[in-house]
């Protein structure tokens, strides 16, 4: 599998040096350590430039980016991709958080584009059509082979914590895809949050692994500490 793998997150001479303290910030949430997050929000406004910045922008009803290499990969080089191509018209896309809210609107303006999260304060980050409800759920909304492509981005390891949460759940995938549909999963490959080998997870054995554009490969992990992984499958 390993010769599957375009991966960035190891350079020549050994594992490059993280600066960028956004990206050392979620490794250290996802590694269940100390972040400045838990300072609190008021705080951060006063101490956190960045928070504080993102935060102006969401007032002001401006997009407000996710500043990691790996959301970079995914809005620059491969939304632009499947934005362009004619048959993908239906999409669901998974997991939403501040960083998501401008998705529909920038990038699947013209798409019938859905969003769905389990939490209930995510609706406001989602999509005009939102769904309240884990993705094992997804047949009570959408008959079979309705979407073109489902978009499941960080959500193994927070909320589908096991192999029957994920059975569950890439079962209702296959079920809502279309024949030729793919499913685009989004996944942090360090143990602390890939609670499930996805080798285990029996439901993905219905799919087949598909080219994931640009990179010519079905596996690419971008260059971050947590080894943010994009696998693509196809129905």
């Amino acid at each position: 599998m390993e010769d599957d793998i375009a991966t960035h997150a190891l350079e020549r001479g050994g594992r490059r040096k993280f600066r960028d303290s956004r990206e050392e910030q979620i490794f250290r949430g996802n590694a269940r350590l100390t972040t400045v997050a838990q300072r609190g929000k008021w705080s951060r406004l006063f101490t956190d430039p960045a928070f504080a910045s993102r935060a102006i922008r969401y007032a002001l009803r401006l997009p407000v980016r996710q500043q990691t290499e790996d959301r970079r990969i995914l809005e620059q080089l491969i939304f632009p991709r499947l934005a362009a191509r004619a048959d993908i018209r239906s999409i669901l896309f998974v997991g939403c958080a501040w960083y998501t809210k401008h998705y529909e609107r920038k990038h699947f303006p013209r798409k019938d584009y859905w969003t769905l999260d389990a939490e209930p304060g995510a609706r406001k980050f989602g999509g005009r059509r939102h769904i309240v409800d884990r993705l094992e759920h997804l047949q009570r909304y959408f008959p079979a082979n309705f979407f073109d492509l489902i978009i499941c981005n960080g959500v193994l390891g927070f909320g589908l914590d096991s192999v029957r949460d994920c059975d569950q759940a890439f079962d209702a995938c296959y079920r809502s895809l279309r024949k030729g549909g793919q499913l685009l999963l989004g996944w942090n490959d360090m143990r602390e949050r890939a609670p499930v080998a996805l080798a285990e997870v029996r439901a993905l054995r219905h799919f087949c692994v598909s080219p994931l554009e640009p990179f010519k490969t079905w596996r690419y992990r971008t260059n971050t500490p947590y080894r943010h992984t994009y696998d693509c499958y196809r129905k």
